[in-house]
């Protein structure tokens, strides 16, 4: 028992640690904080001070839910059905593209076919971080914004496909599954064309819902118990709860655009708490004595030349609309899926799909894609800006 307390006070002492100096460290070594802190986190599993710990690992993964939340709230539905039809088409070509060189390497190589949907793999959660740095004023960022967000709606889909398929093999319940994902996404459809209609014939109901001024913090209650609910439901229904967290954003985003101060105050707390919760504890899980392994190595900087280099042919198809130095930057920030990387390659380990040292080249190569993608646009946007000087 007292092992066990001085595991938890360990953990505590170390984790405040961690997100109170993470910051700074991120300044000094000119990099994102998330990936300063799954180092950290790695260094302090090396050395002990951080382990496996239950209240641990659950705040961490609602930390990832809630990441997924937030990137959601960055996307309003409207976009996506307001989108230019020749951007779209781009945006269908450029991930088709993606997924066909993906398939082309892996036969080619004698891949694990898990590799298909791992090269074209999307998350905007990274892209979300690089607004905070550069604004929404960029062409190649918001480009970036808006494709990543339809990939990573199909890399969720097909994440929870795999993950049905890893946990109950081709049975009935991967049909049963499959079914459910359906009927989530017509339900959702559904309900969304419903509010819509609700809300366009009362409008003050948005108001009453999300007042204003309101001292008791509705907005921050009624989008907490979304989450929640959204989480429940995807729970209930066996189905990836971060594919029921993303939605669970959009219908915020949405709907309840009034409230420009909401995704703030909610980010505060996400990247104060629960999101930097969540990358220690992938860093805690990440064998840095792997890393003697030159197969653990070599695995993970293919992993990221071939995500980078399908991304760099496939983004030729935007040549006309960003320029050269616009697709590199596009294809940098599109390079960056940490989260849901980090989540595949945890579900394939847990399955037993891949081995201890894969699971190490994946978080290895989620690290590299974010740290040399985000130094590599910074490069690139400070040529850039002194170009134009």
């Amino acid at each position: 028992m007292q092992t066990n307390v001085a595991s938890e006070l360990s953990i505590l002492v170390t984790l405040a640690f961690i997100i109170f100096a993470s910051p700074y460290i991120s300044r000094i070594l000119r990099v994102q904080v998330a990936p300063v802190e799954i180092m950290l986190g790695a260094l302090a599993g090396y050395i002990g001070v951080i382990g496996e710990n239950e209240i641990f690992g659950l705040i961490s993964e609602v930390g990832f839910f809630f990441l997924m939340f937030l990137a959601g709230m960055e996307i309003d539905l409207r976009m996506l059905i307001n989108i230019d039809r020749k951007i779209l088409r781009l945006g269908c070509i450029y991930l088709a593209l993606i997924y066909l060189l993906a398939a082309v390497l892996t036969f080619s190589l004698d891949l694990s076919t898990l590799y298909i949907i791992i090269i074209p793999i999307m998350s905007v959660g990274m892209i979300f971080t690089l607004f905070k740095e550069y604004g929404k004023q960029q062409e190649w960022l918001n480009l970036s914004m808006l494709i990543a967000t339809i990939g990573e709606l199909i890399s969720i889909m097909l994440l929870t496909f795999v993950a049905a398929y890893l946990q109950f093999g081709a049975g009935v319940k991967l049909w049963l599954t499959i079914t459910y994902l359906i009927a989530f996404l017509a339900l959702s459809v559904l309900g969304f064309k419903l509010l819509n209609v609700i809300f366009w014939w009362y409008p003050s109901l948005k108001v009453v819902l999300m007042p204003h001024y309101d001292k008791d913090e509705k907005d921050i209650r009624l989008s907490i118990a979304v989450f929640f609910a959204m989480v429940a439901l995807m729970i209930y229904l066996n189905l990836e709860v971060a594919f029921g967290a993303f939605i669970a954003g959009m219908f915020i985003a949405t709907f309840f655009d009034h409230k420009k101060d909401l995704p703030h105050k909610l980010a505060s707390f996400g990247f104060g708490f629960l999101v930097p919760t969540f990358f220690v504890h992938i860093g805690s899980t990440f064998k840095l004595a792997n890393l003697s392994s030159p197969d653990v190595l070599e695995q993970a900087a293919f992993i990221f030349a071939a995500m980078l280099g399908c991304r760099l042919v496939a983004s030729v198809v935007f040549l006309n609309l960003l320029k050269f130095k616009g697709i590199v930057l596009y294809a940098l920030s599109q390079s960056m899926p940490l989260t849901l990387l980090i989540a595949v390659a945890t579900i394939a380990h847990k399955t037993g799909e891949i081995s201890e040292n894969s699971y190490t080249s994946f978080i290895l190569a989620s690290l590299m894609q974010a740290i040399i993608s985000t130094i590599a646009i910074k490069i690139l946007m400070s040529l850039k800006s002194q170009t134009k000087g």
